[in-house]
């Protein structure tokens, strides 16, 4: 990471300069906006850390400069005068984060750290899109959201292997789109992608389905039949809502994964098979091996590798652009969300996640009288919710604990140290339940 470091404090200045190429930066250095300015067009920066209060150009006018030649740049503002005020006014001008003097400079690093980890996340989801929108049956992704950004650049990493991946997400999410996108990123591009919906096969049908049979295994088979496992060689096999597979059946497969061999019904002889196996749940598989429903040994089998679905309502700021491209796709005629009735919307927890919000457009596009959406024109659900909410308790404990820690960091702006001190908890605990709850500054 290259970083442009401005301060007309030459022992600061060179102080920081030294502690971050100790760190293996990249760091040039400026005593004042101009300087800084000139520098920042010579050359290219990903992180601006800029004083505050300087001589001439101040730290606000310098980074609303930047900000102009590339919004895209990350930055830090270092203040011996810090307030609420300041943090606000800084963070709305476009500042990632705020520091005060004397710098620590474990902190300092911690911040940058967590900025390069934001850059290169942004980075891969950013290439998962393009190549999903460039490939020969495009696939349309959805999401600028931070947990939408971080589950997309995991699909980059994981698409490239052949281990087997479990993605987990609540019903609507999109994990069969998900599922796709590994496929279509993997080198088994060009095989066969075959799907599998455990919970739609009835249980004396299911081994027959899955393995194939020869002919006369059983009354009805009056030929040699092909199984999934067959039909996915060399490409890739989608194991939809897996936590409803018989256990006799669990059994069996855990075969098939880790000798890559199959028997089919009625059948002697082994076949081998080339096949990447991608499963998905909505349901706590850990949970049900506790229960004896699910095997362990199989669970850890399909969780080589994880992937985890945000529901919609842990990434509201989504809902706008898929509200767009919902009514792009079925709208009959142009038209358009009241801001009204899109501030309500975005409200609504989405028990039924993205597939739930697909539905509700459709409907209202149908019975939707002029161009503009109001919020009379909101399913009873949506604008009614928070009277008749009745989610289970935990549910609505965590809605009620993520909405105190985001009105506690807006109130801050954003500065964690402040925010953990008016909840009355640790910054620690704060940073855990910030991470938990997908929790980060936006805009």
């Amino acid at each position: 990471m290259r970083i442009l470091l401005v301060d007309d404090e030459a022992l600061q200045r060179d102080m920081l300069r030294g502690f971050l190429k100790n760190q293996g930066y990249t760091v040039a250095g400026a005593e004042d906006g101009p300087s800084a300015l000139r520098l920042f067009q010579e050359k290219a920066f990903q992180l601006v850390l800029l004083d505050h209060r300087m001589p001439g150009m101040t730290g606000d006018t310098l980074l609303r400069e930047i900000k102009a030649l590339n919004p895209t740049v990350r930055s830090i503002m270092i203040t011996a005068h810090a307030s609420v005020d300041t943090a606000v006014r800084v963070m709305k001008l476009g500042a990632d984060d705020f520091l005060e003097k004397p710098v620590d400079l474990t902190a300092l690093l911690e911040k940058i750290q967590k900025l390069e980890e934001n850059l290169l996340i942004e980075e891969e989801s950013g290439e998962v899109s393009d190549m999903a929108a460039a490939a020969p049956l495009p696939l349309t992704l959805i999401g600028q959201s931070p947990p939408m950004q971080a589950l997309l650049s995991m699909v980059g990493r994981i698409a490239p292997t052949s281990w087997t991946a479990l993605i987990s997400g609540e019903t609507g999410t999109g994990k069969e789109r998900i599922a796709r996108l590994v496929h279509m990123l993997s080198p088994r591009r060009d095989a066969p992608f075959i799907e599998v919906n455990c919970a739609a096969i009835p249980e004396n049908l299911f081994e027959s389905e899955i393995f194939g049979h020869e002919k006369g295994a059983f009354t009805g088979a009056v030929s040699r039949r092909r199984g999934r496992f067959e039909l996915a060689d060399k490409g890739t096999l989608f194991l939809d809502e897996v936590g409803e597979l018989p256990l006799l059946l669990q059994a069996k497969l855990l075969r098939t994964l880790q000798e890559n061999r199959l028997t089919r019904v009625g059948s002697e002889t082994d076949l081998a098979i080339d096949v990447r196996v991608l499963a998905a749940t909505n349901r706590d598989l850990k949970d049900m091996v506790l229960q004896g429903r699910f095997r362990e040994d199989l669970y850890y089998r399909l969780n080589v590798l994880e992937l985890k679905i945000p529901p919609l309502r842990q990434r509201r700021e989504d809902i706008p652009e898929l509200c767009t491209f919902f009514l792009e796709r079925y709208g009959l005629r142009p038209i358009s969300f009241h801001p009204d009735a899109m501030a309500t919307l975005i409200k609504y927890s989405f028990p039924g996640n993205v597939r739930e919000l697909e539905h509700m457009i459709q409907r209202i596009v149908t019975l939707v009288r002029g161009s503009l959406i109001r919020p009379q024109d909101l399913p009873h659900e949506v604008r009614f919710q928070a009277s008749e909410q009745k989610g289970a308790l935990e549910e609505r404990l965590e809605a009620m604990e993520r909405e105190m820690l985001t009105e506690a960091l807006e109130a801050s702006g954003w500065v964690q140290t402040r925010a953990a001190e008016s909840l009355g908890i640790s910054e620690r605990v704060l940073r855990y339940k910030m991470k938990k709850f997908s929790l980060q500054k936006t805009g």
